[in-house]
């Protein structure tokens, strides 16, 4: 490996969903004025995010199909005319 490539602010810092209020720890070199106190005592640097895995409709399986009907109806109704207008042909 290639020495001196990766950041020396690479630590352990403490990300927050905050539309649900979920958090958890990685490594990260981002940089952050904000700090949490985790569950182990420590004082973290905290990311606040505005959606996660925990919040994420796709990710949570609560996804609401919208308007899939009405796609469908719309490419049936624009097949049937490309239909009929190469049958009058």
């Amino acid at each position: 490996m290639k020495k001196d490539i990766h950041p020396k602010s690479y630590r352990s810092v403490v990300f927050k969903d905050i539309s649900c209020d979920y958090a958890f720890m990685s490594k990260s070199c981002i940089e952050t004025k904000d700090t949490i106190k985790w569950e182990d005592g420590n004082d973290y640097p905290l990311v606040k995010l505005e959606i996660s895995h925990e919040s994420h409709p796709y990710y949570t399986g609560k996804m609401k199909l919208i308007d899939t009907a009405g796609r469908v109806d719309k490419y049936r109704s624009r097949f049937e005319k490309s239909k009929k207008s190469l049958d009058s042909k």
